[in-house]
């Protein structure tokens, strides 16, 4: 990129239901003069893939607001399954926020 400004943030953490059952929730964070231009779902896409391939799990999980359709275009582009709504699950801007929940699994295409 000529100008050398970051796109914006990854981060991942263990999200295990079971110590023997590990997986990945992923975020991404694009800066906002960086939106709609693709990398949100790329972002998504090859983390995704590389926690697949560098770590035993099975699951990648993301989480994004339900009024957020931008980020949940991103996770639909990059291969995520929408899996259902979270209720009540983020507090901020002084109310409680519902999320909708994306996976990809091992064998996903």
């Amino acid at each position: 990129m000529a100008d050398d400004l970051s796109i914006g943030t990854l981060q991942f953490h263990r999200a295990g239901y079971a110590s023997t059952s590990p997986a990945e929730n992923n975020g991404v964070m694009i800066a906002p003069e960086r939106r709609g231009r693709g990398y949100g779902a790329e972002a998504q896409r090859l983390l995704a893939d590389y926690l697949l391939m560098m770590f035993p799990i099975a699951r990648v999980e993301a989480g994004t607001e339900v009024e957020n359709t931008a980020e949940q275009r991103a996770l639909d582009k990059a291969g995520f399954t929408r899996e259902g709504v979270a209720r009540s699950v983020m507090w901020r801007a002084g109310r409680w926020r519902d999320m909708v929940i994306y996976s990809r699994v091992r064998g996903d295409s």
